[in-house]
């Protein structure tokens, strides 16, 4: 039996009083996600354990089996692993977001959606003058880029921007405003504060970012680094599940790429994948079929409900879940039904991402698992309230991947 997951990013949410006390899944159509859910059997998981915060680095390789207490190193060193960069036992890398700071406020954690490219001319800038032997930026995709410091020590906190939209940035430098005593202890801290207030200094005279004002755009103006940590040690999934000879990985976020080059799975890049909206919806579906024609196990990631929730655009959120399900969920469920060798189909998002609150939470997720044959639940529908229901109740840590990869025994 050939395995799939489909991921929706920040799918979950809560109940909204616009949507007559619905969630976005439950007032959402569709109808292919229903389907398996009425097919097959369902359930919740805790994708974040407890003591981490609700990063999608967590709750993703929650999700693929790994032991956070064990493997944790933050997302720097996934961004690294994803674009290529090997990372030396002394690095420290960090993810660095291109981010807009305006009234003293974070008032975004994209720099108002940059295209790779835009995002490419200011790294280039910034490591011209930031970088040195010690201190180098380097280029990822959009507004998500990568921070390496040599000899940095980890140890203290960097608050990711995108759990802070609207609160005044200074409350949020690493290791907090007043931590004199963390500060005296790790020169790191006081190493990425200056980065980032210099490179407030340097982004706002970039003609990128005057010409972005004068159109009234909202600028880049300010480097965000979080994320910090050393190359981790992880299993590959081969190496968790012997029947996996050869997984893949489909995803437009450099993160979930880096999770799975550690993971063993060969990363496939689907021209137009944006991790927003305006994805190539189709390519990734195609994709993932023509994967696993040949392969084993392949992870579908589609980022565009997350980036919608960040936004709190409620009307964006309804449209990017009704695209996952009638432009990912239902071409590959059409095929693979088909097949003489059965596959084993799992949907569910990485965390909730409330459009009325804009932050991830670390509350459990709903998932359906369906296959040929599979006796199915009394669930209906797919969505947090009915998941509740589900056969498998309430699972954690690795209990998911076990029970999702054991469908064949």
């Amino acid at each position: 039996m050939k395995h799939i997951i489909i991921l929706g990013d920040g799918m979950a949410d809560h109940a909204i009083e616009r949507l007559g006390g619905k969630t976005p899944l439950q007032h959402a159509q569709t109808p292919y996600m229903d389907l398996l859910a009425r097919m097959g059997r369902n359930g919740r998981l805790q994708t974040v354990p407890e003591g981490f915060q609700p990063g999608s680095e967590v709750a993703n390789a929650t999700i693929l089996g790994y032991d956070m207490t064990k493997c944790y190193e933050g997302r720097g060193p996934l961004e690294a692993a994803s674009i290529g960069y090997e990372m030396q036992p002394d690095d420290l890398a960090l993810r660095c977001n291109l981010i807009t700071l305006q009234d003293g406020k974070i008032i975004n954690h994209h720099g108002g959606h940059l295209k790779t490219e835009e995002g490419d001319v200011l790294i280039k800038y910034l490591n011209e003058h930031l970088g040195n032997e010690r201190v180098k930026f380097i280029t990822g995709i959009q507004y998500r880029h990568l921070l390496v410091i040599k000899g940095g020590q980890k140890g203290f906190e960097c608050a990711p921007p995108h759990d802070h939209p609207g609160e005044p940035w200074r409350d949020y430098l690493p290791g907090g405003q007043k931590n004199e005593e963390l500060r005296a202890k790790n020169e790191t801290v006081d190493l990425i504060t200056s980065l980032i207030l210099r490179s407030q200094e340097l982004l706002a005279q970039h003609p990128f970012n005057i010409e972005r004002l004068k159109q009234g755009k909202l600028p880049a103006n300010s480097i965000w680094p979080w994320g910090g940590g050393y190359r981790p040690k992880m299993q590959t999934i081969s190496e968790m599940f012997p029947q996996v000879k050869r997984g893949d990985v489909i995803s437009a976020v450099d993160l979930i790429k880096g999770i799975g080059k550690y993971a063993g799975l060969n990363s496939i890049v689907v021209q137009g994948a944006t991790g927003l909206a305006n994805t190539n919806y189709e390519g990734k579906a195609q994709a993932a079929i023509e994967a696993l024609r040949k392969d084993d196990f392949v992870f579908v990631h589609v980022e565009a409900s997350d980036e919608a929730g960040h936004d709190g655009d409620l009307e964006l959120k309804l449209r990017t879940i009704e695209y996952l399900d009638s432009r990912i969920v239902k071409p590959i469920y059409e095929e693979v039904k088909t097949w003489s060798e059965p596959v084993c189909i799992a949907v569910l998002p990485d965390h909730p991402t409330p459009v009325e609150m804009r932050i991830h939470l670390a509350e459990p997720v709903p998932f359906c698992i369906w296959h040929p044959g599979i006796e199915p639940d009394e669930v209906q529908q797919f969505d947090e309230v009915s998941a509740v229901s589900g056969a498998f109740g309430l699972l954690r840590q690795n209990e998911f991947i076990r029970c999702f990869m054991g469908m064949n025994q």
